[in-house]
Protein backbone atom coordinates (compact mmCIF):
# COMPACT_ATOMS: atom_id res chain seq x y z
CA UNK A 1 0.00 0.00 0.00
CA UNK A 2 1.05 3.60 -0.49
CA UNK A 3 0.36 6.94 -0.43
CA UNK A 4 1.74 9.56 -3.21
CA UNK A 5 1.23 13.70 -3.81
CA UNK A 6 2.24 15.18 -6.97
CA UNK A 7 1.14 19.49 -7.20
CA UNK A 8 -0.96 20.00 -9.86
CA UNK A 9 -1.57 23.57 -11.70
CA UNK A 10 1.49 24.98 -9.14
CA UNK A 11 -1.50 25.72 -6.63
CA UNK A 12 -2.98 22.08 -5.98
CA UNK A 13 -2.03 18.91 -4.45
CA UNK A 14 -3.45 15.73 -6.02
CA UNK A 15 -3.10 12.06 -3.49
CA UNK A 16 -3.11 9.24 -4.81
CA UNK A 17 -4.07 6.25 -2.34
CA UNK A 18 -2.88 2.71 -3.88
CA UNK A 19 -3.80 -0.83 -1.85
CA UNK A 20 -1.94 -4.24 -2.92
CA UNK A 21 -5.01 -5.09 -5.44
CA UNK A 22 -4.18 -1.84 -7.54
CA UNK A 23 -6.75 -0.37 -6.70
CA UNK A 24 -6.78 3.46 -6.33
CA UNK A 25 -8.16 6.54 -5.04
CA UNK A 26 -7.17 9.75 -6.56
CA UNK A 27 -8.11 13.46 -5.10
CA UNK A 28 -7.46 17.13 -4.94
CA UNK A 29 -6.68 19.08 -1.70
CA UNK A 30 -9.16 21.39 -3.34
CA UNK A 31 -13.06 20.76 -2.54
CA UNK A 32 -11.50 17.22 -1.48
CA UNK A 33 -12.38 16.53 -4.94
CA UNK A 34 -12.19 12.89 -5.92
CA UNK A 35 -10.28 12.68 -9.46
CA UNK A 36 -10.49 8.73 -10.21
CA UNK A 37 -11.18 5.51 -8.59
CA UNK A 38 -9.43 2.82 -10.60
CA UNK A 39 -10.69 -0.31 -9.67
CA UNK A 40 -10.76 -4.25 -11.41
CA UNK A 41 -13.59 -5.14 -13.66
CA UNK A 42 -14.31 -9.24 -13.44
CA UNK A 43 -11.39 -10.13 -15.75
CA UNK A 44 -8.80 -7.93 -13.36
CA UNK A 45 -8.63 -4.70 -15.93
CA UNK A 46 -8.23 -2.02 -13.66
CA UNK A 47 -10.49 1.23 -14.54
CA UNK A 48 -11.30 4.25 -13.71
CA UNK A 49 -15.20 4.03 -12.92
CA UNK A 50 -16.04 8.02 -12.12
CA UNK A 51 -16.24 10.88 -13.53
CA UNK A 52 -13.61 13.92 -14.01
CA UNK A 53 -12.66 16.58 -16.21
CA UNK A 54 -9.90 16.50 -18.57
CA UNK A 55 -8.33 19.13 -17.50
CA UNK A 56 -7.65 20.59 -13.75
CA UNK A 57 -8.56 24.21 -14.59
CA UNK A 58 -12.58 23.35 -14.99
CA UNK A 59 -12.50 22.01 -10.95
CA UNK A 60 -12.32 25.47 -10.40
CA UNK A 61 -15.52 26.45 -10.96
CA UNK A 62 -16.94 22.73 -11.21
CA UNK A 63 -20.94 23.89 -11.60
CA UNK A 64 -21.37 19.75 -11.79
CA UNK A 65 -19.37 19.37 -8.22
CA UNK A 66 -17.86 16.34 -9.80
CA UNK A 67 -16.19 14.27 -6.91
CA UNK A 68 -16.43 17.21 -3.92
CA UNK A 69 -17.30 17.27 -0.50
CA UNK A 70 -20.48 19.12 -0.22
CA UNK A 71 -21.43 21.44 3.06
CA UNK A 72 -22.32 23.03 4.89
CA UNK A 73 -25.55 21.71 3.78
CA UNK A 74 -25.86 19.37 0.68
CA UNK A 75 -29.00 19.56 -1.43
CA UNK A 76 -31.46 22.79 -1.55
CA UNK A 77 -32.58 25.02 1.21
CA UNK A 78 -36.20 26.23 0.29
CA UNK A 79 -36.32 29.92 -0.29
CA UNK A 80 -32.21 30.14 0.53
CA UNK A 81 -33.50 30.50 4.32
CA UNK A 82 -34.29 28.73 7.48
CA UNK A 83 -35.58 29.76 10.90
CA UNK A 84 -33.41 28.39 13.82
CA UNK A 85 -34.85 29.24 17.86
CA UNK A 86 -36.93 32.10 16.56
CA UNK A 87 -34.19 33.86 14.30
CA UNK A 88 -34.25 33.50 10.65
CA UNK A 89 -30.93 33.22 8.27
CA UNK A 90 -30.47 34.22 4.86
CA UNK A 91 -27.94 32.50 2.79
CA UNK A 92 -27.25 32.63 -0.80
CA UNK A 93 -29.56 32.06 -3.88
CA UNK A 94 -26.48 30.35 -6.16
CA UNK A 95 -29.39 28.42 -7.91
CA UNK A 96 -32.70 30.88 -8.65
CA UNK A 97 -34.06 31.55 -5.07
CA UNK A 98 -32.62 28.06 -3.78
CA UNK A 99 -29.47 27.56 -1.56
CA UNK A 100 -27.73 24.62 -3.34
CA UNK A 101 -24.97 22.45 -1.58
CA UNK A 102 -23.55 25.16 0.54
CA UNK A 103 -23.14 28.45 -1.44
CA UNK A 104 -20.87 29.37 -4.00
CA UNK A 105 -18.27 29.41 -1.57
CA UNK A 106 -19.09 25.61 -0.14
CA UNK A 107 -16.68 23.79 1.11
CA UNK A 108 -16.29 22.30 -2.84
CA UNK A 109 -14.80 25.22 -2.81
CA UNK A 110 -12.44 25.03 -0.15
CA UNK A 111 -8.77 24.31 0.34
CA UNK A 112 -8.15 21.59 2.61
CA UNK A 113 -5.63 20.85 5.06
CA UNK A 114 -4.52 17.24 4.75
CA UNK A 115 -2.09 15.07 6.87
CA UNK A 116 -2.14 11.24 5.84
CA UNK A 117 -1.73 8.13 7.76
CA UNK A 118 -1.13 4.86 7.32
CA UNK A 119 -1.44 1.06 8.96
CA UNK A 120 -0.64 -2.17 7.69
CA UNK A 121 -4.26 -2.72 6.48
CA UNK A 122 -5.48 0.71 5.61
CA UNK A 123 -3.99 4.05 4.48
CA UNK A 124 -5.47 7.71 4.23
CA UNK A 125 -5.66 11.36 4.55
CA UNK A 126 -7.09 13.24 7.01
CA UNK A 127 -8.43 16.72 5.18
CA UNK A 128 -9.62 19.67 7.82
CA UNK A 129 -11.10 22.56 7.52
CA UNK A 130 -12.47 25.48 9.62
CA UNK A 131 -15.65 27.45 8.77
CA UNK A 132 -16.08 30.59 11.04
CA UNK A 133 -19.20 31.47 12.60
CA UNK A 134 -21.53 33.42 9.73
CA UNK A 135 -19.75 32.21 6.76
CA UNK A 136 -22.56 31.83 4.22
CA UNK A 137 -24.79 32.89 6.28
CA UNK A 138 -24.82 29.78 8.79
CA UNK A 139 -24.41 29.77 12.27
CA UNK A 140 -21.63 28.53 14.47
CA UNK A 141 -17.18 28.08 14.09
CA UNK A 142 -17.51 24.93 12.76
CA UNK A 143 -14.45 22.58 12.76
CA UNK A 144 -14.96 19.99 10.22
CA UNK A 145 -12.51 16.71 9.17
CA UNK A 146 -13.36 14.38 6.30
CA UNK A 147 -11.25 10.81 6.57
CA UNK A 148 -10.78 9.05 3.03
CA UNK A 149 -9.72 5.52 3.96
CA UNK A 150 -8.76 2.55 1.47
CA UNK A 151 -8.10 -0.36 2.61
CA UNK A 152 -7.11 -3.70 1.14
CA UNK A 153 -10.82 -5.36 0.94
CA UNK A 154 -10.77 -2.77 -2.28
CA UNK A 155 -13.21 -0.48 0.60
CA UNK A 156 -12.88 3.38 0.55
CA UNK A 157 -14.59 4.58 3.57
CA UNK A 158 -15.53 8.36 4.14
CA UNK A 159 -15.76 9.46 7.66
CA UNK A 160 -17.25 13.08 8.47
CA UNK A 161 -16.78 14.41 11.63
CA UNK A 162 -17.47 18.17 13.11
CA UNK A 163 -18.62 20.21 15.84
CA UNK A 164 -19.97 23.87 15.82
CA UNK A 165 -19.76 25.92 18.97
CA UNK A 166 -23.31 27.43 17.93
CA UNK A 167 -26.47 25.70 17.00
CA UNK A 168 -26.30 25.45 13.50
CA UNK A 169 -27.63 23.12 10.75
CA UNK A 170 -25.13 20.65 8.56
CA UNK A 171 -24.97 17.61 6.43
CA UNK A 172 -22.60 16.66 4.55
CA UNK A 173 -21.80 14.19 1.64
CA UNK A 174 -19.67 13.68 -1.34
CA UNK A 175 -20.81 14.32 -4.35
CA UNK A 176 -19.21 11.46 -7.24
CA UNK A 177 -20.77 10.55 -10.14
CA UNK A 178 -19.98 6.86 -10.93
CA UNK A 179 -19.80 4.65 -13.77
CA UNK A 180 -18.91 1.44 -13.32
CA UNK A 181 -18.69 0.51 -17.34
CA UNK A 182 -15.17 1.59 -16.57
CA UNK A 183 -13.23 4.63 -18.95
CA UNK A 184 -16.98 5.76 -19.47
CA UNK A 185 -17.87 3.59 -22.19
CA UNK A 186 -21.90 3.37 -21.69
CA UNK A 187 -24.33 5.72 -20.20
CA UNK A 188 -25.76 4.48 -16.45
CA UNK A 189 -28.90 2.86 -17.86
CA UNK A 190 -28.04 -0.61 -17.41
CA UNK A 191 -26.75 -0.28 -14.16
CA UNK A 192 -28.83 -2.32 -11.75
CA UNK A 193 -29.48 -0.81 -8.50
CA UNK A 194 -30.58 -2.60 -5.05
CA UNK A 195 -32.01 -0.13 -2.49
CA UNK A 196 -33.57 -0.23 0.78
CA UNK A 197 -35.90 2.00 0.97
CA UNK A 198 -40.33 2.64 1.11
CA UNK A 199 -40.38 6.03 0.86
CA UNK A 200 -38.79 8.91 -1.32
CA UNK A 201 -39.38 12.66 -0.77
CA UNK A 202 -41.63 13.96 -3.40
CA UNK A 203 -40.08 17.03 -5.18
CA UNK A 204 -42.20 20.30 -6.47
CA UNK A 205 -41.53 21.50 -10.01
CA UNK A 206 -38.74 23.76 -8.71
CA UNK A 207 -36.93 20.88 -7.90
CA UNK A 208 -37.62 21.62 -3.75
CA UNK A 209 -38.93 18.65 -1.97
CA UNK A 210 -42.52 19.37 -0.67
CA UNK A 211 -41.79 16.98 2.16
CA UNK A 212 -44.36 14.46 0.84
CA UNK A 213 -43.64 11.04 1.53
CA UNK A 214 -44.27 9.22 -1.89
CA UNK A 215 -45.07 4.98 -1.09
CA UNK A 216 -42.18 3.61 -3.93
CA UNK A 217 -44.52 0.55 -4.62
CA UNK A 218 -45.73 -0.13 -8.20
CA UNK A 219 -43.75 3.19 -9.17
CA UNK A 220 -39.81 3.27 -10.92
CA UNK A 221 -38.72 4.01 -7.49
CA UNK A 222 -39.11 0.76 -6.23
CA UNK A 223 -35.68 -0.67 -5.99
CA UNK A 224 -36.25 -2.94 -3.19
CA UNK A 225 -35.71 -6.33 -5.41
CA UNK A 226 -33.35 -4.28 -7.79
CA UNK A 227 -34.29 -2.20 -11.09
CA UNK A 228 -32.11 -1.07 -13.60
CA UNK A 229 -32.10 2.61 -14.24
CA UNK A 230 -33.25 2.86 -17.50
CA UNK A 231 -36.45 2.36 -16.14
CA UNK A 232 -36.82 5.50 -14.88
CA UNK A 233 -34.99 7.63 -17.44
CA UNK A 234 -37.41 6.33 -19.88
CA UNK A 235 -40.77 6.30 -17.36
CA UNK A 236 -43.72 8.58 -17.86
CA UNK A 237 -44.19 9.37 -14.11
CA UNK A 238 -44.39 12.90 -13.13
CA UNK A 239 -41.83 12.55 -10.79
CA UNK A 240 -39.10 11.38 -13.52
CA UNK A 241 -40.19 13.67 -15.62
CA UNK A 242 -40.17 17.35 -13.23
CA UNK A 243 -36.00 16.32 -12.71
CA UNK A 244 -35.76 16.32 -16.55
CA UNK A 245 -36.17 12.33 -17.00
CA UNK A 246 -34.35 10.31 -14.17
CA UNK A 247 -33.64 10.52 -10.44
CA UNK A 248 -32.82 13.97 -8.54
CA UNK A 249 -34.75 12.18 -4.98
CA UNK A 250 -34.16 11.68 -1.81
CA UNK A 251 -34.96 8.02 -0.60
CA UNK A 252 -35.34 7.47 2.84
CA UNK A 253 -33.37 3.77 4.19
CA UNK A 254 -35.63 1.20 6.13
CA UNK A 255 -33.75 0.75 9.63
CA UNK A 256 -31.35 -1.67 10.01
CA UNK A 257 -31.47 -2.62 6.85
CA UNK A 258 -27.49 -3.88 4.80
CA UNK A 259 -26.54 -2.67 2.74
CA UNK A 260 -27.97 0.38 2.11
CA UNK A 261 -27.42 -0.15 -2.21
CA UNK A 262 -26.06 -2.27 -4.19
CA UNK A 263 -25.34 -1.30 -7.67
CA UNK A 264 -24.29 -4.25 -10.68
CA UNK A 265 -23.20 -3.93 -14.02
CA UNK A 266 -23.40 -6.31 -16.47
CA UNK A 267 -20.67 -5.70 -18.64
CA UNK A 268 -17.88 -5.19 -16.27
CA UNK A 269 -19.17 -7.60 -14.02
CA UNK A 270 -18.61 -4.72 -11.08
CA UNK A 271 -20.60 -4.66 -7.93
CA UNK A 272 -20.71 -1.39 -5.76
CA UNK A 273 -21.76 -1.72 -2.23
CA UNK A 274 -22.64 1.35 -0.24
CA UNK A 275 -23.09 1.42 3.87
CA UNK A 276 -23.65 4.14 5.66
CA UNK A 277 -25.00 5.44 8.94
CA UNK A 278 -27.00 8.79 7.12
CA UNK A 279 -31.03 8.17 7.04
CA UNK A 280 -31.10 8.26 3.22
CA UNK A 281 -29.44 8.99 0.01
CA UNK A 282 -29.89 11.19 -2.99
CA UNK A 283 -29.59 9.60 -5.90
CA UNK A 284 -29.14 11.85 -9.21
CA UNK A 285 -28.34 10.37 -12.53
CA UNK A 286 -26.87 12.69 -14.39
CA UNK A 287 -30.29 14.44 -15.85
CA UNK A 288 -28.28 17.99 -16.00
CA UNK A 289 -25.06 16.98 -17.85
CA UNK A 290 -24.01 18.31 -20.98
CA UNK A 291 -22.42 17.07 -24.25
CA UNK A 292 -19.72 19.87 -23.66
CA UNK A 293 -18.22 19.06 -21.19
CA UNK A 294 -14.02 17.53 -22.03
CA UNK A 295 -13.91 14.72 -19.38
CA UNK A 296 -11.10 12.64 -18.29
CA UNK A 297 -12.26 9.42 -21.19
CA UNK A 298 -14.20 11.42 -23.22
CA UNK A 299 -16.94 13.96 -23.83
CA UNK A 300 -19.69 14.45 -21.22
CA UNK A 301 -23.37 13.32 -21.85
CA UNK A 302 -26.67 12.85 -20.17
CA UNK A 303 -26.61 9.96 -17.63
CA UNK A 304 -23.25 9.74 -17.88
CA UNK A 305 -22.87 9.04 -13.89
CA UNK A 306 -25.01 8.23 -11.63
CA UNK A 307 -24.56 9.92 -7.57
CA UNK A 308 -25.31 8.46 -4.33
CA UNK A 309 -25.09 11.66 -1.88
CA UNK A 310 -25.73 9.86 1.69
CA UNK A 311 -26.63 12.52 3.80
CA UNK A 312 -29.54 14.20 5.74
CA UNK A 313 -32.54 15.43 4.09
CA UNK A 314 -32.11 19.67 4.01
CA UNK A 315 -36.41 19.49 4.02
CA UNK A 316 -36.25 18.98 7.76
CA UNK A 317 -35.80 22.21 7.69
CA UNK A 318 -39.03 23.33 6.58
CA UNK A 319 -41.34 20.40 6.59
CA UNK A 320 -42.21 18.33 9.61
CA UNK A 321 -41.54 14.29 10.22
CA UNK A 322 -38.32 13.98 8.60
CA UNK A 323 -34.90 13.24 9.88
CA UNK A 324 -33.13 16.43 11.35
CA UNK A 325 -29.58 17.80 10.06
CA UNK A 326 -29.92 20.42 13.33
CA UNK A 327 -26.56 20.52 15.41
CA UNK A 328 -26.38 21.37 18.73
CA UNK A 329 -23.69 23.52 20.02
CA UNK A 330 -20.62 21.31 20.84
CA UNK A 331 -22.44 17.89 19.80
CA UNK A 332 -20.37 16.17 17.93
CA UNK A 333 -21.55 15.49 14.07
CA UNK A 334 -19.98 11.82 13.17
CA UNK A 335 -20.73 9.96 9.86
CA UNK A 336 -19.42 7.22 7.69
CA UNK A 337 -20.22 6.08 3.91
CA UNK A 338 -18.43 3.13 3.02
CA UNK A 339 -17.70 1.86 -0.69
CA UNK A 340 -17.09 -1.25 -1.12
CA UNK A 341 -16.16 -2.78 -4.97
CA UNK A 342 -16.56 -6.53 -5.81
CA UNK A 343 -16.43 -8.69 -8.96
CA UNK A 344 -19.29 -11.17 -9.85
Amino acid sequence: MKITSEKVLNKWVETTLTNNNGMQVRFLNFGGIITEIIVPNRDGVLENVVLGYRQYEEYEQNPNYFGAIIGRVAGRIQDASFHLDGKRYELENNEETRHLHGGSGGFHQVMWETSPFQTNNQIGVQLSHTSPDGEGGYPGRVNVTVTYTLTNKNEFFIDYQAISDKKTILTLTNHTYFNLTGQQKETVGNHFVNMNSDQFIELNQNLLPTGKLIDVTHTPFDFRKGKRLIEGLKATHPQNITVGHGYDHYFLFNKDAEPSIIVKEDTSGRILEINTDQPGVVMYTGNGLDNQLQLREGMSKKYLGVCFETQGPPASLHQQGLPSILLEANEPYKKQTRFAFHRY
